[in-house]
């Protein structure tokens, strides 16, 4: 399985520009599988982080990709900068985990009203998923409760696709409570157990969402 990452555009936490990154695995059986859409959602909250937005159609265009090349995405979570650009692929299958679309459809009615506006359907997973061969989802609450993360393993090693559970490459090499960026653990203890799971892991790769190292 090779790996590809989508530039998406910029985002502002507390006057810090981040990157933003979607992922594409290419899987043998599975095809192009999409971790995470980028940018999107109600104006206001465009707004508020000075979204510099990238299409995720153009950015896939960089790879030789087209958003019908894809059939499956997999949002980590169901914040506007990671299942913003889910319109974009009307014929995908899109998991979530079921506690992430309760909790929005109880907790964030713009985003609720966004995603029912636009036509985006899920098909909900409760907990860890094996998709197929060598590509799993991981439940991981913390960032929110119902966030999960993706991992590759090919005859190269393991690839994980850490979402929003880490933030930052610093916040995975350090993850304790004072080190942590803006909105980074919705429910500590969760998170701090969700990461040392992923940590136990030992992946030969690590993916984040908002930094270009890995």
């Amino acid at each position: 399985m090779d790996i590809l990452r989508l530039d998406l555009g910029t985002i502002n936490v507390v006057d810090d520009p981040w990157p933003v990154h979607g992922f594409v695995v290419l899987h043998e059986s599975l095809g192009p599988v999409l971790v995470d859409t980028g940018c999107g959602g109600p104006d206001g909250l465009l707004r508020q982080y000075r979204v510099v937005n990238r299409r995720v159609a153009d950015a896939l265009a960089a790879h030789s990709l087209s958003p019908a090349d894809v059939r499956l995405v997999v949002n980590t979570h169901l914040h506007f900068d990671h299942c913003g650009q889910n319109p974009a692929f009307p014929h995908a299958r899109m998991l979530v985990q079921r506690r992430e679309r309760e909790r929005v459809q109880r907790d964030e009615p713009d985003i609720e009203e966004w995603l029912t506006t636009a036509g985006v359907k899920f098909e909900l997973v409760d907990g860890d998923v094996e998709l197929a061969d060598g590509l799993r989802i991981v439940a991981t609450p913390g960032h929110t409760s119902g966030h999960q993360c993706v991992i590759a393993s090919t005859p190269h090693g393991s690839d994980l696709f850490v979402g929003d559970a880490a933030m930052r490459r610093s916040v995975w090499d350090s993850p304790t409570p004072h080190n942590l960026p803006p909105l980074q653990a919705a429910d500590l203890d969760s998170w701090q157990s969700s990461l040392q799971r992923l940590r136990a892991l030992t992946p030969d790769r690590v993916h984040f969402c908002h930094d270009a190292a890995t």
